[in-house]
């Protein structure tokens, strides 16, 4: 038998989540609608935080960060003009270190989240693909 502490915390939790599904809408006919598949609304939802909304490192959060966040839309500059679309989708899913400027490692891996399995079906190389294709779009010249 679970504690009274154990067991209330367990059903606040479970009513949580049941209501924050209802509250976001009905995910049954599209469940890929809890995390989108559409890159700059995967941008928006998960980077714009520390990254900010035009991806150019000033989002409400950076401030709080122990480095600043990278100017995303300089990627190219960075690297002789041509963007390394591997090794950011990489950089993302957490395969490969993040550049120093996230010191250790406080860039959350996101890998993980995007390859929730949703009606049995494993979206996450869709949107890795469509976030690191957003970066891509929004190079500087």
């Amino acid at each position: 038998m679970l504690p009274n502490s154990v067991l209330t915390l367990f059903l606040l939790l479970s009513l949580l989540s049941s209501s924050a599904g209802h509250a976001s809408g009905d995910h049954s006919q599209n469940p890929s609608a809890r995390i989108p598949l559409e890159g700059a609304q995967i941008f928006q939802h998960h980077c714009a935080t520390c990254h900010g909304s035009d991806a150019r490192g000033h989002g409400p959060t950076s401030s709080a960060l122990k480095h600043s966040s990278p100017d995303l839309t300089l990627i190219s500059q960075r690297n002789d003009g041509k963007f390394p679309y591997q090794r950011v989708k990489e950089i993302i899913e957490g395969k490969q270190p993040a550049p120093l400027a996230h010191g250790d490692q406080e860039m959350p891996i996101w890998g993980p989240i995007f390859h929730q399995v949703e009606a049995d079906q494993d979206w996450g190389e869709v949107r890795l693909d469509a976030v690191t294709r957003h970066l891509a779009s929004i190079q500087q010249k």
